[in-house]
C-alpha cells in the first residue's frame, strides 16, 4: 500500500508530497467534509535519514496517506531530480493557519502531548486569536520511550469521546508517528498528524526563527543555538548525510531506494 496523495517526489525511499501549505490545507478541509479518515506524517530531513535505515519506519511513512516536506533541503532535493515540490509545510506553520480554517468552519480540534500544561496554554492562545475555535480535548501523557497499556487505553478514550476532526499530536518525532500508526484504527477521528515541537511554538513558549531563516533553509541552526546538547547529534551527525545519499540517489547509486 501506498500513500493516497499521488502527487509526490521520492527522495531516499520515501514519498514525500510535492504540495505546498494551500494546496495542503484545502486537501485537508476535502477530507473532514468528506468524512474521510487520514493518517498525515511530517516528514523533515532527520526523519527521512531514519526511515532510510529503519525499515518499520520507512513502512509507516510510505502507507500513511501524505508525508509533508518540512524542511528546505528537501525543496532543493527535489528540483535536482527536476520533480519539484511546491513549497514547505511544517506543522509550525500547519497549526496555526489551519487553526483560522477551524474556526470559520466549525472544525474540532483535540491536542495530544506536549509537556505539562501547554497543551492547556496552546489551546487558550488559539482561542483568544480564534475565539470560534473548537477545541473539544486536550491530554498531556506521562513522558516515557513507551505508555502503558492503562494509559494508552485512557489517552484513547478521552480522543473518542469528543471525536475531534484533528487529532494533532506533540511527541516528538518519530514516537508521535508510531504511536499514530500503531493506535489509528481505534481512534475515531478525522486527520491525525504529529506535528512535534509546533505545540511549544504556537503556543508562544519558544519563538521561532526569522523569516529569512525560515526561507533560506536555516531554521534548523537557530533551534541548534536555541538547544544544542539535545540537537547535536541530529543537525551535526545525522544531517550532513543528507548530501550524499542525495547525490547516490541522483545518480543511481543508493541502494534501498525502494
Amino acid at each position: 500500500m501506498e500513500n493516497l496523495v499521488k502527487d509526490t517526489v521520492k527522495i531516499l525511499s520515501i514519498n514525500v508530497s510535492k504540495l505546498n501549505l494551500d494546496q495542503t490545507i484545502e486537501l485537508f478541509i476535502k477530507w473532514i467534509e468528506n468524512k474521510q479518515k487520514k493518517r498525515i506524517c511530517v516528514t523533515p530531513v532527520n526523519c527521512i535519514l531514519w526511515a532510510h535505515k529503519i525499515p518499520r519506519l520507512k513502512k509507516i511513512y510510505n502507507t500513511s496517506d501524505m508525508n509533508l516536506a518540512d524542511g528546505v533541503p528537501l525543496i532543493w532535493a527535489s528540483k535536482l531530480f527536476n520533480n519539484p515540490i511546491s513549497g514547505r509545510v511544517t506543522g509550525l506553520d500547519l497549526l496555526p493557519e489551519f487553526a483560522k480554517i477551524a474556526s470559520q468552519k466549525k472544525y474540532t480540534f483535540f491536542f495530544l502531548g506536549g509537556g505539562e500544561g501547554v497543551a492547556e496554554i496552546l489551546s487558550d492562545t488559539l482561542k483568544k486569536k480564534y475565539p470560534q475555535l473548537l477545541v473539544v480535548g486536550t491530554y498531556c501523557p506521562t513522558f516515557s520511550d513507551k505508555f502503558s497499556d492503562e494509559e494508552n487505553n485512557k489517552i484513547i478514550e478521552a480522543i473518542n469521546r469528543t471525536q475531534p476532526n484533528i487529532l494533532w499530536v506533540g511527541l516528538t518525532a518519530p514516537k508521535q508517528d508510531y504511536w499514530i500508526y500503531d493506535n489509528f484504527d481505534k481512534l475515531k477521528i478525522n486527520i491525525a498528524i504529529g506535528v512535534g515541537g509546533a505545540f511549544d511554538v504556537s503556543a508562544g513558549l519558544i519563538k521561532r526563527a526569522p523569516k529569512w531563516m525560515q526561507r533560506n533553509g536555516l531554521e534548523w541552526f537557530y533551534r541548534f543555538t536555541r538547544d544544542p546538547k539535545r540537537l547535536f547529534r541530529r543537525y551535526i551527525i545525522e544531517a550532513p548525510l543528507f548530501i550524499p545519499l542525495i547525490i547516490f540517489q541522483k545518480f543511481g547509486w543508493l541502494k534501498n531506494n525502494n
